[in-house]
């Protein structure tokens, strides 16, 4: 299938699932379809029917973040961040089962969730790693255990590289350390149907599409709520972006990745969904690899696909805790 090209983004499921119907090249503006089109939803919109009381906005290098800070204020620090057609509420089940003995900050990367727009300025002048060290940063946060799945992980080992300091300790779940491949994907017809009537449609993704999506990327599908497939329909039938992927953390052609991942010495924890079709085992071996100066520990969860978070929720809280408390204890 030809829409199953190779691809160099991270957490790039999305990009030829979601974004390749759009046609734009990488940090490149996509075409986006006229608003009046499709039954898009303006960050307006998204905000009066998703923000809650703990919801919170701060302006980082010139674009607003949405993000959340929940649990004691002297309690250790979990920072999480989302992969790509995600939200912070990816974290909402770990969230609750952790924010009682743990502060929890989580944030929307901008172009996605309830974060604001991203200008041609911040484009072409912010890297997306500035923006998780911003937040901190501003926050007066001085110690995080960095939890990221898929391209979220990426930013965690371009933070611990940049910031050793900072982080403590990395956890990673389906994150890539490679240039993603995805010719070796084999999709059902109806989920190749659902991409073919997205690129009809000027890159708009339809309710049956995330269906799909969320179905073929999960261990099993039915572990995915409605509640969560109706969030991400909604999430990404937002108005779309002239720079959608620019704050997302990318490993590009591989080549000063390789050389940031070296710099990594937190001692790392890999949570893999085996069952992910597209970073199977082999990716979490990969990573190891490229985390060359980093202690490495690592649990495969041979029923889970790539977003553990969402899958199995209470499983991922439960290791959070075991690697924090138990396997590498500095609290």
């Amino acid at each position: 299938m030809k829409c199953l090209r190779p691809v160099l983004l991270v957490g790039s499921m999305l990009a030829v699932c979601v974004m390749a119907p759009l046609a734009h090249a990488q940090g490149a503006p996509a075409a986006a379809a006229p608003a009046a089109a499709h039954p898009y939803l303006s960050i307006e919109q998204l905000r009066a029917k998703y923000r809650d009381p703990a919801s919170r906005f701060m302006t980082i290098k010139g674009v607003e973040v949405h993000y959340k800070d929940e649990g004691p204020r002297n309690a250790p620090v979990l920072y999480m961040v989302h992969g790509s057609v995600s939200t912070l509420r990816t974290w909402d089940v770990v969230t609750a089962r952790l924010k009682s003995r743990y502060r929890i900050i989580r944030f929307d990367i901008p172009g996605y969730g309830l974060s604001g727009r991203i200008s041609d300025e911040v484009a072409q002048n912010v890297q997306p790693v500035e923006i998780a060290e911003g937040l901190l940063d501003a926050l007066h946060v001085k110690k995080v255990t960095f939890v990221g799945v898929s391209s979220g992980g990426t930013m965690g080992m371009y933070l611990a590289a940049k910031r050793p300091e900072l982080v403590e300790r990395l956890i990673l779940s389906n994150t890539p350390s490679d240039p993603v491949d995805t010719s070796h994907l084999v999709m059902p017809k109806s989920f190749v149907d659902g991409i073919a009537r997205a690129k009809a449609n000027g890159g708009f993704n339809d309710r049956p599409y995330w269906d799909e999506y969320l179905g073929y990327f999960a261990g099993d599908p039915k572990r995915i709520s409605k509640k969560t497939r109706d969030e991400y329909y909604d999430f990404n039938r937002r108005t779309p972006e002239k720079y959608p992927v620019a704050m997302v953390a990318r490993i590009g052609d591989g080549k000063q990745a390789a050389i940031e991942m070296a710099k990594v010495k937190a001692p790392t924890f890999l949570i893999w969904g085996a069952a992910d079709p597209l970073l199977p085992e082999i990716a979490a071996n990969h990573i190891a690899r490229y985390l060359s100066n980093a202690m490495i520990s690592r649990v495969l969860m041979p029923d889970v696909g790539h977003y553990p978070p969402l899958e199995v929720g209470d499983r991922f809280a439960q290791l959070i805790a075991a690697y924090v408390e138990a396997g590498t204890p500095k609290l």
